[in-house]
């Protein structure tokens, strides 16, 4: 009998998953079941283990291998097939993780400057100066409402319906300030308002403008995006000293664990911190 399918058909049945899904798990499954030598019902802990070891390094699809896995195994104990339930503490072997990129505080200045040479000039230079003051993911700066902006900080809706306040260094309230004073369109309730469909300013049209800044402030556009500049903004806090409890709370981030890849960004100089102000690190015992 072919327990994958028997498993396939439960979870189409009872717990109505998506055609999609289903043919995830398949895919999946029937990948093990093919790999692991003796097939899935013969599979020990140490089989299951070592196949996710071996897999390409690609977290996510490591965790979604291992997750059909879990629900399969889940099942044949549920339905007393098995005895032992072989992904019982499993453990998904370490991922390295892409540090995220980043610009330098001259580069990041190179382009707010060369907002000044675009069309629109002075909504984008107020776009740029908050994506890269407020660490705005680059969604919550387009569908800003107006309501956002409470003077010296914004309110943002993020992504779970989370509220977070977010205060802005007066270069970014000043350039906002000038944006909303040009701002002419009286019945629209979004910050950067746009005859798009959505009613503001669309991603892509703020990804391509960006794209074109870069070019004239002579850095490869390759290396510049929304998501750069929110990077930028928490590594350079960071950089000055900032807590990573506050740049988690800024960014949105429901875990620190997702704040922390910012730690790897600049070792050298949280070395030099530690060593600074650790009581027991090494020149200060030297010292003693």
């Amino acid at each position: 009998m072919n327990y994958i399918d028997v498993f396939l058909e439960a979870l189409s049945a009872e717990k109505g998953r998506s055609e999609k899904t289903l043919l995830s798990y398949a895919s999946d499954l029937n990948h093990a079941n093919d790999t692991i030598s003796g097939g899935l019902m013969n599979a020990r802990y140490e089989d299951i283990q070592n196949y996710l070891s071996h897999l390409p390094d690609k977290a996510s699809s490591v965790a979604r291998k291992a997750s059909a896995l879990r629900g399969f195994y889940k099942f044949l104990m549920l339905e007393k097939i098995i005895t032992e339930n072989p992904t019982k503490n499993l453990e998904l072997p370490k991922r390295s993780r892409p540090l995220p990129k980043f610009l330098s505080v001259d580069e990041i200045d190179l382009i707010i400057s060369s907002a000044g040479d675009t069309k629109n000039s002075t909504r984008l230079r107020a776009m740029i100066e908050l994506l890269y003051a407020s660490g705005l993911r680059v969604s919550e700066l387009c569908e800003m409402p107006l309501t956002a902006n409470l003077g010296d900080k914004l309110l943002i809706h993020g992504k779970g319906a989370k509220e977070r306040i977010i205060p802005m260094h007066e270069g970014a309230q000043i350039a906002l300030a000038r944006w909303l004073n040009m701002r002419n369109d009286d019945n629209s309730k979004y910050v950067f308002p746009s005859n798009s469909k959505t009613g503001h300013i669309t991603r892509d049209g703020f990804f391509k403008i960006l794209k074109k800044c870069a070019v004239m402030a002579g850095i490869d556009p390759n290396r510049v995006s929304p998501h750069v500049l929110r990077h930028s903004f928490a590594s350079h806090l960071l950089a000055g000293g900032a807590n990573l409890r506050a740049i988690q709370t800024m960014l949105g981030h429901e875990d620190i664990s997702t704040t922390q890849i910012y730690t790897h960004v600049l070792p050298e100089k949280l070395k030099e911190t530690v060593n600074q102000f650790h009581p027991l690190s090494e020149h200060k015992v030297v010292n003693q």
